[in-house]
């Protein structure tokens, strides 16, 4: 079983920063491709941004340019940079693991585990 620990949330004002970080317990940490999705209140969970196993990054349209996903393989650690946050980035954030070497996936359904999730609200 792995634990995936998300920190690093909070409230920020509109075009302001925030870094998530998301620690793994696996000790097969490089084996797995990690994600990062989100769920405002009364909506689906939405995938955000990947990055594979080899360090390939992949980014859903709404935050491409602005968030910037990254993994530090020594410390089990994935990060998930915000920046220019809009009220609409408001949400939960569940960082997520994928057992894989391939192309990490967009569909929540395929990752093995996942962190309890830390709010982000971006006020206006």
């Amino acid at each position: 079983q792995v634990q995936l620990v998300e920190s690093g949330g909070g409230l920020v004002q509109t075009g302001g920063s925030l870094t998530l970080s998301c620690a793994s317990s696996s000790r097969t940490f490089t084996k797995y491709a990690m994600g990062w999705f989100r769920q405002a209140p009364g909506k689906q969970r939405d995938w955000v941004a990947s990055m594979s196993s080899g360090g390939t990054t992949y980014y859903a349209d709404s935050v491409k340019g602005r968030f910037t996903i990254s993994r530090n393989n020594s410390k089990n650690t994935v990060y998930l940079q915000m920046d220019s946050l809009e009220p609409e980035d408001t949400a939960v954030y569940y960082c997520a693991a994928e057992y894989t070497l391939l192309t990490p996936s967009q569909v929540a359904a395929a990752y093995n585990y996942w962190g309890q999730g830390t709010q982000v609200t971006v006020s206006s």
